[in-house]
């Protein structure tokens, strides 16, 4: 859990920092670098989705994985608590665009080959490297991201706590079915989502990121499937 802890930390100090200095940034300069930051998630997403070596793989994760995420409705469930914890704990008037910067920077941070992969990492073998890495760059991300949308970004942290923690503790059970092809196939899923997420971020496209979570957990079955029977394009 050890990676975990610091990409919290790294996610709510940073968090702390744009809140702080925020102010001292022009808002037309914070929209570029939202902007920027906007095509940076659309490259990465897109470099990692071309990893994958069968796209009918791809295909039937998102597809499968996209009815189980509507019909469980991750992404309301998701705007749902960040309503909540603005209620809660966040001041009338202070409270502008919460949720959506909750929500945006809660997939950011769950979604892609860095959160799976470390935690599993940290999990099977006690490495947090990766974790290290994401933390770095979450880290400066919620730095941006909070200087110009506010609180609900350092909130993020929770459901990076919860998933990527669920991952790490759950690796010692998937240990031995995780081949080289189901870990490119999950990263080039994540991918997907990641350049999904990019699109919303410059408001080209609303797309329901979280609704097709489980896709990259679906991926596994159905690789296995398609091994089995030697699927493919």
């Amino acid at each position: 859990m050890l990676g975990t802890i610091v990409n919290i930390i790294s996610i709510v100090i940073g968090g702390l920092v744009g809140l702080l200095f925020g102010e001292a940034f022009p808002e037309k300069i914070k929209k570029t670098v939202i902007q920027g930051i906007g095509l940076s998630v659309i490259l990465i997403g897109g470099s990692m989705a071309l990893q994958t070596k069968n796209p009918l793989i791809i295909i039937s994760s998102l597809v499968l994985g996209g009815i189980i995420g509507e019909w469980v409705d991750i992404e309301l469930r998701l705007q749902h608590l960040g309503k909540w914890i603005e209620q809660k704990f966040v001041k009338k008037g202070q409270g502008s665009g919460f949720t959506k910067a909750f929500v945006t920077t809660s997939l950011i941070y769950c979604v892609g080959a860095m959160a799976i992969m470390g935690s599993l990492e940290s999990g099977l073998k006690g490495n947090h490297n990766i974790l290290f890495a994401k933390s770095m760059l979450d880290g400066i991300t919620s730095l941006i991201f909070a200087s110009s949308m506010g609180i609900g970004v350092l909130v993020s942290a929770i459901p990076v706590l919860l998933y990527q923690g669920s991952i790490t503790m759950a690796a010692g059970l998937l240990q031995g079915v995780l081949t080289s092809q189901i870990i490119a196939e999950m990263s080039a899923t994540g991918g997907l989502l990641i350049l999904g997420i990019g699109l919303n971020i410059l408001e080209l496209k609303e797309m329901k990121v979280g609704n097709l979570l489980p896709a990259i957990f679906v991926v596994v079955p159905i690789t296995l499937l398609f091994t089995r029977f030697h699927l493919g394009m």
